[in-house]
């Protein structure tokens, strides 16, 4: 097999957390920066880094990176890449491009700059003078950032955070990959009640069960590198589906909670988790956040409540938080996890949490509050 440079690209503050599911899947020699992860990996790394980050945006194969100030030197850039071990003679090559406190910054121009010189490049090698462009995608990102082209191809097509189990969202969905996120950083014993009680569309609720039954957050879905039997073999991707579908721990029961004011997005939640399957773990109620209690010691709640999304009146919102610090005190062995915007969150929940994580929801900077609950007594033996 091959060996590739690849790049899982993450939002801001979700780039450790990539990492560490990469070290899991046994990929080592990381390279962790600003919204990307660097490393290397034959053609099974690409199918298994689709199919099971739960955090990740994208995954691509870098190319190439030099440097273009000038269109000529992003042309001869371009151009100098061996495209025919990527390409086949009919393959519909799509140009995306971004530009960073760069010179060349006519997206456009470095659309058309680009695919100009694949196509010089291609007639070389193929010895045609037309190409078709009637087979599979392959989707190509030239990234230009201070003054430094990268040259890309998404592996994934669709956005790692489409799963495929929600097609209808609340009026602020959560992205599944940011939901995932949440759930591992808050170290949730699988033994212990799990809690949403702003779940919504159910997607902090699904992807808890998902991380618990050890079901691969990819395989509802297809990707870009599926079609792509010039690079992988279809009988890599069979290999690794297949093992993603014997890892699934079918016999594991969960106690998983998903609430909300809203009958009707309750309603899709249980269709969503449907979808997943994982509704035979995950429990949904139409329920007030101040009705929530539990006689279950140690529990774990993980939510995005409203912060401007669902209630835009600052008041309603100060009084929300302030009813979530009373109940949520009440449950006063368990820990809690909440992502909001309102920087003043802690002030009016009434308690200062032990950790605070700034990420990002979409393009809204957020905090996540971290209240570690204390540990169980340690079993005497007798």
């Amino acid at each position: 097999m091959a060996n590739y440079d690849i790049i899982a690209t993450a939002a801001f503050g979700l780039e450790s957390i990539v990492a560490k599911e990469l070290k899991r899947l046994g990929y080592s020699n990381l390279k962790v920066e600003n919204g990307k992860i660097t490393y290397n990996g034959d053609e099974e790394c690409i199918c298994k880094s689709n199919l099971w980050l739960r955090c990740a945006d994208r995954i691509y194969i870098k190319l190439s990176e030099f440097k273009a100030t000038t269109f000529e030197e992003l042309f001869q850039g371009v151009k100098h890449i061996n495209w025919a071990n990527y390409l086949p003679e009919d393959a519909n090559f799509i140009v995306n491009a971004k530009s960073v406190k760069s010179k060349l910054f006519s997206l456009s121009d470095i659309q058309s700059i680009t695919k100009k010189a694949i196509v010089e490049k291609l007639k070389e090698s193929y010895s045609i003078e037309w190409f078709s462009e009637s087979g599979s995608k392959y989707p190509i990102l030239v990234s230009i950032l201070n003054d430094n082209a990268t040259v890309l191809l998404d592996t994934s097509g669709d956005a790692l955070h489409k799963r495929g189990y929600r097609e209808i969202g609340s009026a602020a969905p959560l992205k599944e990959t940011l939901a995932a996120a949440l759930v591992l950083l808050s170290n949730w014993r699988y033994d212990r009640n799990f809690v949403d009680p702003f779940c919504g569309s159910g997607t902090i609720p699904i992807e808890a069960a998902l991380i618990a039954k050890n079901i691969a957050p990819g395989l509802n879905r297809n990707f870009a590198c599926e079609d792509w039997d010039f690079i992988i073999s279809s009988l890599t991707w069979k290999k690794v589906r297949k093992e993603a579908y014997e890892a699934i721990m079918y016999d594991k029961q969960f106690n998983i909670f998903g609430y909300d004011i809203d009958d009707k997005i309750i309603s899709t939640a249980r269709k969503n988790a449907e979808k997943a399957g994982v509704d035979d773990c995950i429990h949904f109620q139409t329920q007030e956040v101040t009705a929530l209690s539990s006689k279950k010691h140690y529990g774990t709640i993980v939510c995005n409540p409203p912060y401007g999304e669902r209630l835009s009146d600052k008041k309603k919102v100060e009084l929300l938080y302030s009813d979530m610090g009373k109940t949520f005190r009440k449950l006063d062995t368990w820990s809690y996890f909440i992502i909001t915007s309102y920087d003043q969150f802690e002030k009016f929940f009434g308690k200062k949490s032990d950790k605070n994580r700034k990420l990002y929801n979409g393009r809204i900077q957020c905090y996540y509050y971290q209240y570690i609950g204390p540990k169980p007594p340690k079993k005497t033996r007798d």
